[in-house]
C-alpha cells in the first residue's frame, strides 16, 4: 500500500511543497513524511533514518512496530474486530479488569472502565461524569492554567490556555482555571458550584512541569473535605511514562477518576476513563456512549501493552533511563535544567536559545523531539530505548546546542 502511494507521486509532490494537500490544514505543513518505524527508529520516504525521542507524543512507549503488539492486533483482526455495545466481547472485558487491577495496585481503589478512542474523549466523559455526580447547580470543573485536556469543545474549555479558546468563543460555561501548583488559589476557587477538580500530574503541553507532591496531596485533601471529585488526567503520564504505572502514584494520592489514552495502545487509537465504583454509579444507561467503545481490536492492543509492560518491568526501565538522560543532558552547555519524571522530560534552554530553532536543527540531524514552548524541548522516547540510542541522541543535542 505504501509503495502504491509513493509510485503515484502524490507523496513526493506533497513533500516538495506543491500546492496539493489532501488534509484540512489544522496541523500545518509536515516537516517529514515517515513510512516505517522499528523500536526507536523511523525512516522517511527519502530513506533517511531518524531517532524518535517523542514517541508520537508519548504514545509508542514500547517502540514502533513492536512485534508483540503487532501480533496481538493482527491475531485479533482475524478473530473479531467489532460488535456493538448491545453485546459484550471477552477482550474488552478482560482488558477493563486488567486496568482496574492496575488502579487498585496503584492505590486508587476499585472501579469501573469506559473505553473510548482518544484522550480528549476520555476527558469529555470525565466532565460529564463530574456534572452528573454533582447535579444541577454543582457543575463547575476547576482545572489549571497551562493545562491541556484535548481539542473537543468541552475538553478545550477545561484546558487552561485562553489563547486556544479565542477562535471558538463563546466557550461552554462551567470551567474555572487557577495557577498550577498554587494550592491557596485552588482552595479559594472551591465554592458550592464546584463538582470536580481535574489536574495533570505533570503538565505536558504546559512545559513538562511536574506537580509537587505536597500540592497534589493538598488538592486531594481539599476535595475530600468538600465532597468534590478529585480527577487526574493521566493521558500523557499514564502507563509507565513517569516511572510508575500512573503519575499520581508519585504523590500517594487516590483519585476518584482517571483519564487514560496515548501509551495504553502503543499507537492503536484508544482511550479510557476509570472511575471509582461509587462515582461511576452516577451514570445510568443512556448517559454516555461511543460506537467504538470497547472494540475488540483496540482493547487487544491494550491487553498486550499491559502484559508486555509487566514483562519488561517498564516502570523500572523508565526510571533508570530517564535518570540517565536527565544526568547527561543536564551537563550540556546552554541547558539550564532538566525537569520531569521518568521518560517525560523537559529540557530548559538558556543562553537565549529558541526551542523551535533547536527542534529544527535536531530534526535536520535526525532526532525527533518537539518544542513544547519557546524555551523548552520535550523528550519522551520509547521506554524500550537503548543506551546506545540515548548516547546518540545526547551527542546530537550537544552538537545542536554548541
Amino acid at each position: 500500500m505504501v509503495h502504491a502511494f509513493r509510485s503515484s507521486g502524490v507523496a513526493a509532490s506533497l513533500m516538495q511543497g506543491q500546492s496539493f494537500c489532501p488534509f484540512i490544514p489544522v496541523f500545518g505543513p509536515p516537516d517529514v513524511m515517515f513510512e516505517r518505524g522499528e523500536g526507536t527508529q523511523l525512516w522517511a520516504t527519502d530513506g533517511k533514518r531518524y531517532l524518535d525521542f517523542l514517541s508520537g507524543i508519548a504514545v509508542v512507549s514500547l517502540g514502533h512496530s513492536n512485534p508483540v503488539i503487532a501480533d496481538a492486533i493482527a491475531e485479533q483482526a482475524r478473530t473479531l474486530v467489532h460488535v456493538s455495545n448491545f453485546f459484550a466481547n471477552p477482550v474488552a472485558t478482560e482488558t477493563a479488569i486488567m486496568i482496574n487491577d492496575l488502579m487498585r495496585d496503584a492505590g486508587a481503589g476499585d472501579g469501573q472502565v469506559f473505553f473510548c478512542n482518544s484522550g480528549a474523549e476520555a476527558n469529555e466523559v470525565g466532565i460529564k461524569l463530574a456534572r452528573k455526580f454533582g447535579g444541577r447547580g454543582r457543575h463547575v470543573v476547576v482545572s489549571a492554567l497551562g493545562s491541556f485536556h484535548g481539542r473537543t469543545l468541552a475538553a478545550l474549555a477545561m484546558t487552561g490556555q485562553p489563547a486556544k479558546h479565542e477562535p471558538f468563543q463563546p466557550m461552554p460555561e462551567g470551567f474555572r482555571h487557577v495557577p498550577y501548583g498554587d494550592l491557596d488559589a485552588l482552595v479559594a476557587s472551591l465554592d458550592a458550584s464546584v463538582s470536580a477538580v481535574v489536574l495533570e500530574t505533570v503538565q505536558g503541553e504546559g512545559g513538562v512541569i511536574p506537580g509537587d507532591v505536597a500540592y497534589l496531596q493538598g488538592v486531594e485533601a481539599a476535595c475530600r473535605k468538600r465532597g468534590i471529585l478529585f480527577i487526574v488526567d493521566e493521558v500523557q503520564t499514564g502507563f509507565c511514562r513517569t516511572g510508575r504505572w500512573f503519575g499520581f502514584e508519585h504523590a500517594g494520592v487516590s483519585p476518584d477518576a482517571v483519564m487514560l489514552a496515548k501509551g495504553m495502545g502503543n499507537g492503536m487509537p484508544i482511550g479510557a476513563l476509570w472511575a471509582k465504583r461509587e462515582v461511576a454509579a452516577a451514570f445510568v444507561p443512556g448517559d454516555h456512549g461511543s460506537t467504538y467503545s470497547g472494540t475488540a481490536l483496540a482493547t487487544a492492543a491494550t491487553r498486550a501493552v499491559i502484559a508486555e509492560m509487566k514483562r519488561i518491568d517498564a516502570p523500572r526501565l523508565a526510571t533508570e533511563k530517564g535518570e540517565y538522560l536527565r544526568t547527561q543532558i543536564s551537563q550540556l552547555p546552554q541547558v539550564d535544567h532538566v525537569r520531569g519524571r521518568g521518560l517525560l522530560l523537559g529540557v530548559q534552554l538558556s543562553g537565549g536559545l529558541v526551542a523551535k530553532d533547536v527542534y529544527l536543527k535536531l530534526l535536520s540531524a535526525g532526532l525527533v523531539v518537539n518544542a513544547v514552548n519557546d524555551t523548552t524541548i520535550r523528550l519522551a522516547p520509547p521506554i524500550t530505548v537503548s543506551t546506545s540510542e540515548m548516547d546518540e541522541a545526547i551527542s546530537m543535542i550537544s552538537a545542536a546546542l554548541a
